[in-house]
């Protein structure tokens, strides 16, 4: 039996990165997998990568996560395609900008929290309630080591997951005798398109190369190294597996030892 059998997963920002790693590991463990993005071609990608490597259909769906309203059609178009909730949530769809705190404007501000806070606040809100009647759930939230400790020109961003870590926490002792756990996942850098979008911003208000910004950036790491999408997913799936279920509101890196508490 495999750890995820007759499980349903939906995971947010699943087109790519993070979220399309984690979709692949459930579904090879045999969850059936939806995921949602607001690009349809990425997730729809992911949704046929997850057909040709297991044999399984996946769903995909277009949510905008800042908004209430598309997340509540997200749940709704799921149960509809499922004919059932799902059991495990991964709120992973997430964005990422730098200023420096004066130039962190108010659309900037809430264009951040908006998704990285709010979205998986809505999410969770609208997976509960089946969970809670079933007695049984997963909410896996990926928030980051910046939901930690704070660094420059991170202000919204630390913010917005120091956010998620609170929201972690409270709703996992809300549950946590009703056979759901709630954990978060920290990351350091990613070798995903996100760090090589910060990587691309980095370079163009320095002048510095690309290159030596990426070394920088590995050796903040004591392993100097990028962390990959497969051990983010490799966490996940620990988290949403029976085996995990003595886990509970816990927030775990995976950086390589950047952040030790």
């Amino acid at each position: 039996m495999q750890l995820l059998s007759n499980r349903i997963a939906l995971i947010t920002g699943g087109g790519r990165g993070i979220g399309r790693a984690i979709a692949l590991a459930f579904a090879h463990e045999h969850a059936r997998v939806a995921v949602a993005a607001r690009t349809a071609e990425q997730v729809g990608q992911v949704a046929r990568d997850i057909y040709t490597e297991t044999g399984t259909e996946a769903l995909a769906f277009v949510c905008d996560v800042s908004d209430r309203a598309s997340v509540e059609k997200l749940f709704v178009d799921a149960r509809a395609g499922f004919r059932r909730d799902p059991d495990i949530l991964v709120n992973n769809a997430g964005i990422a900008e730098s200023a420096t705190l004066i130039k962190t404007d108010d659309a900037l501000w809430h264009r951040l929290l908006g998704v990285n806070l709010s979205g998986t606040f809505y999410c969770t809100r609208a997976a509960l309630p089946a969970m809670l009647e079933k007695g049984w759930g997963r909410i896996i939230n990926i928030a980051s080591i910046a939901g930690k400790t704070g660094a420059p020109y991170i202000a919204a961003y630390a913010a917005s997951k120091h956010g998620v870590l609170g929201l972690t926490r409270s709703v996992a002792l809300e549950v946590a005798s009703k056979g759901i756990t709630a954990n978060a996942i920290c990351p350091g850098y990613v070798d995903t398109d996100m760090t090589s979008r910060g990587i691309e911003n980095i370079t163009r208000k320095t002048g510095r190369p690309a290159e030596e910004a990426l070394e920088a950036i590995k050796k903040m790491s004591p392993q100097n190294r990028l962390v990959t999408s497969d051990e983010v997913a490799a966490v996940a799936l620990l988290l949403a597996s029976e085996e995990g279920r003595g886990i509970n509101g816990q927030a775990i890196n995976v950086d390589g030892g950047t952040v030790l508490f």
